[in-house]
């Protein structure tokens, strides 16, 4: 292809004596000998080039300019299919592009940075620009406010901080653009009071003769050290008697401490310090120990809970407390234990506004299945008073025993079981909320009324009772089949749900003693007198179907008028007999 006019043609001068014209090439296809030529001359007179030119990445010409300041040159690039010209018309004085500066230094205060630099044409007046990098990775730029300064202060810097500067130089006169930047210097401000305040706690420990204070401190977002912190300074004084405080100092390695202190009201602050001074003092107020105070923090030491503990959720982002609001307070503080099974605990605390009456706490120590611990305070005047208790998992696990059945009670069609109150306690990764019932008969699937349905893993069937009640210690299973095996289980339930069901318990239910009363009645006695009747069959035929009644023994002769004496009288009249026999005996004779 024939070539392209060049592009972004331009010269410019970094010394006044010599000038230098760059642009880029555009792509012929063409190799070798038939490569583009490059011809930089006066626009007046193309035939005398002022420089050879070069190209790499650019294609840059320079020459002397001499006592030359207005200059019309033209670049002419050519090959066998063609050839394209571009001109650039300028006056040296307006192309001023100087080198970057260079031995850059710095002075420091605690919120000031001066930066000085050099740079090679001294001649030349230039207007420079810092750009300064703030810790957080903000970029500032500040413009010297005097021509040809070699110099710039930058204002408003924190304390103890390292910032990152440069500097760039234009034209004061005629700007054209803006020189390469100088090598980055890193830099820090000197140290400076500490600002802001600690955030402090403390536990507080009933002890024979008074209370074992242990005091927390750790740094907040308000706080800023503004240097190397070297110390921590705790002081205490009792307030009633104004007497002479107390004080001792730590290294800034530490961020606890414990005190002895009587039952009296003590103001107690702790600072911190660096190579410049402290910091404002952080104070809390520990109250006089009543009576009143003395029993809690007594029953508190005996493990015994004055405030009824509630319980909290677990959530994704961490555990769930709210707490009721009270005017009279300034702020809120919640302490808890990162590892309540350790000592020391690890203890955590965190302040509220006065606004606040729900929060979310978190902690990458929060564990599944670990009960924490947490106290709930109002604070006014820096004096602390204990408000709720609770107590909460992240996420509760099942629990780790199933309840002990201590007896069981069998009827024909029921059973009835007694176990122990479930022991819970702070190894427990849950609280729990109940117990399940499992039932079924050995041979075959259950179904009784009143359950639900419970598929094993296996694919085997089980009746399911649900007891709500976590207090609850007996059951009755009722409708059972007389004179069957059964299989049963009784398991406790968490928000986490069950342990997988096992160790099942067996059970026979007796026969139904009522049925077999009905059986003896309806079979045995029957056939018992169907067996006498039997045996005595002649005796009972005699006394029940005679062959010969008795007159004595007729119904029919039981009217006075056919008694005669205290002898029944049959009138033969009133007979109609089929046949007459006569019997020769005595007693016939007789009659």
């Amino acid at each position: 292809e024939p070539p392209d006019t060049p592009e972004d043609f331009s010269c410019q001068t970094q010394d006044m004596k010599r000038v230098t014209c760059t642009w880029r090439e555009g792509e012929t296809y063409l190799y070798g000998q038939n490569l583009p030529r490059y011809t930089l001359s006066k626009t007046s007179s193309q035939k005398t080039a002022l420089c050879k030119a070069s190209c790499s990445k650019q294609c840059s010409c320079s020459w002397d300019i001499d006592q030359q300041w207005i200059w019309n040159v033209t670049v002419t690039v050519e090959n066998p299919l063609g050839k394209k010209t571009a001109t650039d018309v300028f006056d040296v004085n307006h192309r001023m592009y100087p080198t970057a500066p260079f031995q850059v230094w710095e002075d420091c205060t605690d919120t000031e940075i001066t930066l000085h630099w050099n740079y090679e044409n001294n001649a030349i007046e230039l207007f420079c620009q810092t750009e300064v990098v703030q810790p957080d990775g903000k970029i500032e730029l500040h413009n010297s406010s005097v021509a040809d300064s070699k110099r710039v202060t930058v204002r408003g810097l924190q304390p103890y901080t390292e910032y990152m500067a440069r500097v760039r130089c234009g034209a004061a006169k005629h700007f054209w653009r803006w020189s390469e930047w100088s090598q980055p210097l890193t830099t820090r401000t000197k140290e400076g009071t500490p600002s802001g305040k600690l955030d402090i706690w403390r536990e507080i420990i009933p002890v024979l003769g008074g209370r074992n204070v242990t005091l927390f401190w750790k740094q907040t977002p308000d706080f800023q050290a503004n240097g190397k912190i070297i110390l921590y300074e705790v002081t205490w004084e009792k307030i009633e008697d104004g007497s002479k405080p107390e004080s001792i100092s730590f290294s800034s390695v530490y961020n606890s401490t414990r005190i002895f202190i009587d039952n009296h009201s003590y103001r107690i602050s702790i600072m911190a310090k660096n190579n410049v001074d402290f910091s404002l003092p952080s104070v809390l107020i520990i109250t006089r120990a009543t009576d009143n105070s003395r029993k809690i923090l007594f029953c508190s030491f005996l493990g015994t809970e004055e405030l009824k503990e509630g319980q909290v959720n677990g959530t994704d982002d961490g555990i769930f407390i709210s707490w009721e609001p009270r005017s009279i307070y300034d702020s809120y503080i919640i302490d808890w234990c990162n590892f309540p099974r350790l000592q020391p605990c690890d203890l955590q605390w965190k302040r509220f506004g006065p606004n606040t009456s729900s929060a979310v706490i978190s902690s990458a120590a929060f564990v599944p299945g670990m009960r924490y611990k947490f106290s709930i305070y109002g604070s006014v005047a820096n004096r602390a008073s204990l408000l709720e208790k609770k107590i909460g998992y992240l996420r509760e696990l099942p629990p780790h025993l199933d309840p002990i059945v201590r007896k069981v009670d069998l009827t024909y069609n029921s059973v009835t079981l007694s176990w122990d109150s479930y022991f819970t306690n702070e190894s427990e990764p849950g609280f729990v909320r109940g117990y399940y019932v499992y039932v079924s008969p050995v041979q075959g699937n259950c179904n009784l009324k009143g359950s639900k349905k419970h598929i094993l893993s296996d694919e085997s069937e089980l009746c399911k009772y649900t007891i709500d009640n976590p207090e609850e210690k007996r059951y009755t299973v009722k409708h059972l089949m007389p004179n069957t095996k059964y299989k049963i289980v009784v398991k406790a339930f968490t928000g986490g749900g069950e342990t997988p069901i096992y160790n099942f318990r067996y059970i026979d239910t007796p026969s139904n003693s009522n049925m077999l009363y009905f059986v003896f009645l309806l079979v045995i006695i029957p056939t018992l007198v169907a067996a006498i009747c039997h045996w005595k069959m002649e005796w009972v035929k005699e006394c029940c179907c005679p062959v010969i009644p008795s007159p004595n023994k007729s119904k029919v002769l039981s009217f006075k008028e056919f008694k005669i004496d205290s002898e029944k009288v049959l009138k033969i009249n009133d007979c109609l007999p089929d046949m007459l026999a006569m019997d020769s005996n005595a007693e016939a004779q007789k009659l």
